[in-house]
């Protein structure tokens, strides 16, 4: 077999076989298909797709190209959550510990942010003590202790997603469905979860603009669950606001810990109740969608919830003082409030910029190795279909420095878009892909 056969017979429109996508990984990993020979490939991919089988056939092959983690002698079925990204998407925070409360076991690799503000990793690291650097016996021990864990993805998961990533990134190959599906659900199916709940945002501030796209891109990862022999199910939902009303690090776990304490916004607790019940649906937990979110809120009222997240945190290490008294976090030197300049009607606010801007302020990074400030983001005093009063709070700055905010401020009121004419706030959940 030759790797420009298989470029040719791409870029030419036909579907490859199983054998010839197996062997074009593999020979992509071991270093005996070069990077300018992947590129083309991949570019005919984005311009010629891939049909359902080839795209599994596909996210198998790079999963295979490192370890198959399987976890079935500590748990009979485990449960995973992935996002697609959005602004203030703290929902692993609140999602795991959920689903482990009503008797699931969530084995959860994670990654870290690039862009808007840190990923799920970085956020947990805001708890002093965290460890999310974890031996696979570590990760195996803490899902049979606590039924949650959450850890950085391993080196030997899924290698071929790593350098194939990188060279998507710089060769104008990442905007493919296929390409997509398979980097995502490969680290999933490496990982060893049974049941996978794919919660893909569309919308301004996400990566899926169109409801077409988000449609089509959970339609392929459902799909390549369905072959891989998984359970998947895939929630699109919006992302034309952000997420609850925290954007950066520290500010999105106390939005997190408020959350299980039972006091977390309508929005995010709605998301976390309808991933929730999708993970127990899959596992075989629950006979119907509102059996499940009923006892998804019975766990979050008698905070058994809580208390699973409790366990979670210590048993990864963290100071369990900042639970009870959240403001031991890290803290933000400066606080300042965006007022509005007229009453009116908040008919949109735009979650891209104020993500942005977050990052901007020290709470995302923009390469792998820049250093977080964990105290700064944007928290929404507003949300869409809201009225507010001349002078009152849309959004309050938290920064490290005065000029900082002095920056930034008359950016964040232009994130909020008000109207005399009172406006319906959009739906979260759009559709539920099975």
């Amino acid at each position: 077999m030759r790797a420009v056969d298989l470029i040719i017979k791409k870029r030419d429109g036909g579907a490859l076989t199983s054998e010839e996508i197996a062997w074009l990984i593999e020979h992509y990993t071991s270093g005996d298909v070069p990077d300018y020979q992947m590129a083309a490939w991949a570019m005919a991919v984005v311009l010629r797709g891939m049909d359902d089988r080839e795209t599994a056939d596909l996210t198998l092959a790079i999963a295979r190209s490192g370890d198959m983690l399987d976890l079935h002698d500590v748990a009979p079925i485990t449960v995973d959550k992935h996002s697609t990204g959005g602004v203030g998407d703290k929902t692993s925070l609140v999602l795991g510990p959920l689903a482990a409360s009503v008797g699931l076991s969530v084995a959860k690799m994670s990654g870290r942010g690039l862009g808007f503000t840190g990923g799920t990793l970085d956020k947990l690291e805001a708890i002093p003590g965290f460890r999310v650097n974890l031996a696979i016996d570590e990760f195996r021990r803490s899902v049979a202790d606590v039924g949650l864990v959450i850890a950085g993805q391993s080196a030997d998961l899924a290698p071929a997603d790593k350098q194939l990533y990188a060279l998507r990134d710089v060769t104008g190959t990442v905007e493919s469905i296929p390409l997509i599906a398979a980097s995502v659900m490969s680290k999933k199916l490496a990982a060893g979860a049974d049941c996978i709940v794919l919660d893909v945002k569309v919308g301004q501030g996400a990566f899926m603009k169109t409801i077409d796209d988000a449609r089509a891109l959970a339609e392929r990862m459902v799909a390549i669950g369905r072959h891989a022999g998984r359970s998947v199910a895939a929630v699109i939902t919006s992302m034309d606001q952000p997420l609850g009303h925290a954007i950066g690090n520290a500010l999105e776990v106390k939005e997190a810990i408020a959350t299980l304490q039972g006091h977390g916004p309508a929005d995010f607790v709605e998301l976390c109740l309808t991933l929730g019940a999708q993970l127990m649906l899959l596992a075989g937990k629950a006979d119907s969608a509102e059996e499940a979110e009923a006892r998804l809120r019975e766990a979050l009222d008698t905070g058994a919830a809580w208390q699973i997240f409790r366990s979670f945190i210590a048993n990864q290490g963290g100071d369990i003082s900042v639970l009870d008294d959240p403001r031991l976090l890290p803290e933000a030197t400066v606080v300042e409030p965006v007022h509005a300049l007229h009453d009116g009607y908040i008919t949109a606010i735009d979650a891209l910029e104020l993500g942005m801007i977050a990052g901007e302020l020290g709470g995302g990074r923009q390469k792998k190795d820049d250093p977080i400030d964990y105290s700064v983001g944007i928290v929404i005093e507003r949300k869409v279909g809201e009225f507010v009063a001349q002078g009152a709070p849309l959004a309050t700055i938290h920064a490290s420095r005065i000029e900082d905010v002095a920056r930034v401020h008359d950016r964040v009121r232009a994130a909020f878009r008000l109207s005399a004419e009172a406006v319906t706030p959009p739906p979260l959940v759009y559709e539920i892909v099975r």
